[in-house]
C-alpha cells in the first residue's frame, strides 16, 4: 500500500530547568493510505510527542518526515501552517472549538482559509453535519452542545478540506463512555472509506478499535500488533491490556 506519512529516526529533547529530557528516543514510523493506526502507552511515553512532530506542531531534534512522499520537518512556519490547513485534519481530547463562533462556522472555517467559496465551504459543511448528526444546530454556539456533540462538530471540521491524514489526539478522553463509543464508531466508519487515522489513546480498548497498535514506551515504540479481523479483537485487548500493566 502506498504510504502517507513516514517517519525515520525521530527524536525530541526537551529542556527543563537546566535538564534535558528525551521525550522521543528515535521513532520509526509508516503509515500506509486508508489504515488506522493507534498509538497507546502511559502518560509520558512520548505519544503525543509523536503526534505532534507528525502535524508539525513541534519540530524535531532529530529524524525526518514525510508526508505524501514530501520531506516536511524542516519546513518554515508559514509552510507548515499552509501543510496542516491542506493535507492534515487534527482532532484534539479538549474540541478546540472557536467559542465564540457557531457550529456551522467552526466547520466552514479552515475551508475558507484555504481559499474555497463561501457556497463551497457551506456544501462541505452541511454535507459532514448531516453526515455527522449535528446538521439539526448549525447556529449553535459550542457550548450548548454536549461533549460527544462537541467531538463531533470538531471531527467535521477535521474532515472538511479532506486531509490526507487525520491525528487524533485523546478524542474520547474528555467523553462518557456512551459518546466515547459513539465518535469510535464514527471514527472507524469514517477509516472504512479510505480515510488514514492516526489515533493517540492511553486506554487499551480504544487502541483495540484500530487495524495496527504501536505500543510506546519511554519514548520509544516497543511492541506491534496488526488486527487483520475485527472477529479477533477480543484477543487483542487482551493482548494490550497486559502491555499496560
Amino acid at each position: 500500500m502506498t504510504e502517507v506519512l513516514k517517519a525515520r529516526g525521530l527524536a525530541k529533547t526537551y529542556s527543563a530547568e537546566g535538564v534535558d529530557v528525551l521525550a522521543l528516543r528515535g521513532v520509526d514510523l509508516d503509515v500506509a493510505a486508508g489504515e488506522f493506526t493507534a498509538l497507546m502507552g502511559p502518560s509520558g511515553c512520548g505519544k503525543s510527542t509523536l503526534l505532534h512532530l507528525l502535524g508539525g506542531l513541534d519540530r524535531p531534534t532529530a529524524g525526518s518526515i514525510e508526508l505524501g512522499g514530501r520531506r516536511v520537518e524542516a519546513l518554515s512556519e508559514a509552510a507548515w501552517a499552509i501543510v496542516r490547513r491542506r493535507e492534515i485534519g487534527f482532532v484534539f481530547q479538549f474540541f478546540n472549538l472557536v467559542a465564540n463562533l457557531t457550529v456551522a462556522e467552526n466547520v466552514e472555517l479552515p475551508a475558507r482559509l484555504v481559499g474555497a467559496s463561501a457556497a463551497e465551504a457551506r456544501a462541505r459543511r452541511d454535507e459532514l453535519l448531516e453526515r455527522l448528526d449535528v446538521a439539526a444546530r448549525p447556529d449553535t454556539l459550542p457550548s450548548r452542545l454536549s461533549g460527544g456533540q462537541q467531538q463531533r462538530v470538531a471531527i467535521a471540521r477535521a474532515l472538511v478540506n479532506r486531509p490526507a491524514v487525520l491525528l487524533a489526539d485523546e478524542p474520547t478522553g474528555n467523553l462518557d463512555s456512551a459518546s466515547a463509543a459513539e465518535v469510535l464508531a464514527l471514527l472507524r466508519e469514517i477509516q472504512s472509506e479510505g480515510q488514514t487515522l492516526v489515533l493517540v489513546t492511553h486506554d487499551a480498548r480504544v487502541a483495540a478499535t484500530a487495524n495496527r497498535v504501536l505500543s510506546m514506551r519511554d519514548g520509544l515504540v516497543v511492541d506491534e500488533t496488526v488486527l487483520a479481523d475485527r472477529e479477533a479483537s477480543s484477543d487483542l485487548l487482551s493482548q494490550l491490556l497486559r502491555l499496560e500493566v
